[in-house]
């Protein structure tokens, strides 16, 4: 079974409530269920839509400070976790941030060589 990135966040609230804040499985405290709901509003917000990448993959930062913390923290705990709970997902989310960084990394070197190309051009061109 595939998630989408919603349904992996709220996983991974879940899984770091219960491990930090010892709530039943499928439960939120307070805190947590407010980042949560911080969460679904950015993301109803990305301009990226449903292409949005993993938020550690975005050049767009959209939380605000507090809010990015707080999600590092349930992210730094819950993904190594991620592995024992649902390995799918787990590998699902690894091979995407790799080929992610992979495709990027091909832009940028497509990137580069384009204008190196129009700056020899300029320079014979003068």
């Amino acid at each position: 079974m595939q998630r989408n990135d919603l349904s992996t966040v709220r996983f991974m609230i879940e899984l770091y409530c219960r491990g930090r804040h010892k709530t039943e499985k499928g439960k939120l405290c307070k805190d947590c269920e407010e980042l949560w709901e911080y969460v679904k509003f950015r993301r109803s917000k990305c301009p990226f839509g449903d292409n949005k990448p993993f938020c550690s993959n975005c050049r767009i930062h959209c939380y605000k400070p507090e809010m990015r913390e707080r999600i590092k923290k349930v992210m730094r705990y819950a993904g190594p976790r991620m592995i024992f709970y649902d390995p799918r997902l787990a590998i699902s989310h690894v091979v995407q941030t790799v080929k992610r960084k992979r495709d990027e990394k091909k832009q940028a070197k497509k990137k580069a060589g384009a204008e190196k190309l129009n700056k020899s051009g300029e320079d014979k061109a003068k």
